[in-house]
């Protein structure tokens, strides 16, 4: 199914968001992007745009961040999104937000990741959020260009696209991407963890996503799995998930001191809500340590790691979390 931007045919009386992003990771030292081009509509209002861009350094402590709103959103040829001067597609990403601006090109051997399984799933009322990776391994080329820095190049990082929309964002989340794993450059994960509020109570965690390991998709988590457990803070989590193949993995994660961004998301506006009951505090380290551990029935057990390739992303109610969060206002 071709990646496409939902918010111009959503209806006048929906609420939506939707973000394309990417992130890519330094082969060789700590040092990451993440940006997002994002749409939030409120019941009965036009669409709003904002550009976010990230940039993490470990070996510089707290990263660089800054988010420019108020653009109206655009959908190109390509059929994604464009917003100011900045625009995402197939191939591309440029655009410039507060001190950075980037034109990067990205390239990928890899079929598009779609989380939900079975695929009804895109088409329920639960869960709200939607989320596919256009390219979940991905190599990127280009230009970023900070104020007061020496631009960063980037020459076959490795990285990829995400795209996700829904009128709500889950209770709590988690987002889990690995890359570059020493000895094993082809292999990646990709996985999203959530728990639902129904009825005044959480819902247990459910993951759904994949690991490539060699060559072959392993799906991890999905509607009737079992045996998913999690541990998590902002400093990091460890995860057990379970395959439909039998195999099982369990994931490490580790948040450098000082290296996480601490941004403020929001549920598109509504009479019903107020902003305190519609927003949360999501943490995010695009240059976390992750390690997997991974089993198949009757063989002995492979271990992953990425020393700086791990995305680590939580999203939370609490506000006593410890990292300090981005003095931007979202939503429409």
């Amino acid at each position: 199914m071709a990646t496409r931007a939902m918010f111009a045919s959503a209806r006048t009386r929906a609420r939506l968001y939707e973000s394309f992003y990417l992130r890519a990771v330094s082969p060789s030292e700590p040092v990451g992007v993440w940006i997002r081009y994002t749409v939030s509509k409120a019941a009965g209002r036009e669409a709003v745009g904002s550009v976010w861009c990230t940039v993490f350094d470990a070996r510089r402590g707290r990263p660089y961040m800054h988010k420019r709103g108020g653009e109206r959103p655009r959908v190109p040829a390509d059929g994604w999104i464009a917003l100011g001067d900045g625009a995402i597609g197939p191939e591309h990403a440029h655009g410039s937000c507060g001190a950075a601006r980037w034109s990067l090109r990205f390239c990928t051997r890899e079929r598009e990741l779609r989380h939900l399984s079975p695929a009804w799933l895109y088409r329920a009322p639960l869960p709200r959020t939607k989320l596919t990776s256009p390219a979940p391994a991905a190599s990127f080329d280009g230009v970023l260009e900070l104020d007061g820095r020496a631009p960063i190049e980037l020459r076959g990082w490795p990285g990829m696209v995400g795209h996700n929309w829904g009128s709500e964002h889950a209770a709590r989340w988690i987002w889990l991407h690995g890359i570059a794993f020493a000895g094993a450059p082809g292999a990646w994960l990709d996985v999203a963890l959530g728990r639902l509020a129904l009825a005044g109570r959480l819902t247990p965690w459910a993951a759904s996503g994949v690991l490539s390991q060699d060559g072959a998709r392993h799906r991890l988590g999905g509607v009737a799995a079992r045996g998913t457990r999690v541990s998590e803070s902002p400093a990091g989590c460890a995860l057990a998930l379970a395959g439909a193949d039998g195999l099982t993995v369990r994931a490490q994660v580790d948040v450098p001191t000082e290296a996480a961004a601490g941004w403020r998301y929001a549920d598109p506006g509504g009479r019903q809500t107020s902003a305190p009951e519609r927003e949360h505090d999501v943490v995010n380290c695009s240059v976390a340590a992750l390690a997997l551990t991974v089993a198949r029935p009757g063989g002995a057990a492979t271990i992953l790691r990425s020393e700086h390739g791990g995305v680590y992303e939580l999203g939370m109610r609490e506000r006593d979390h410890g990292v300090p969060i981005a003095p931007f206002a979202d939503g429409a």
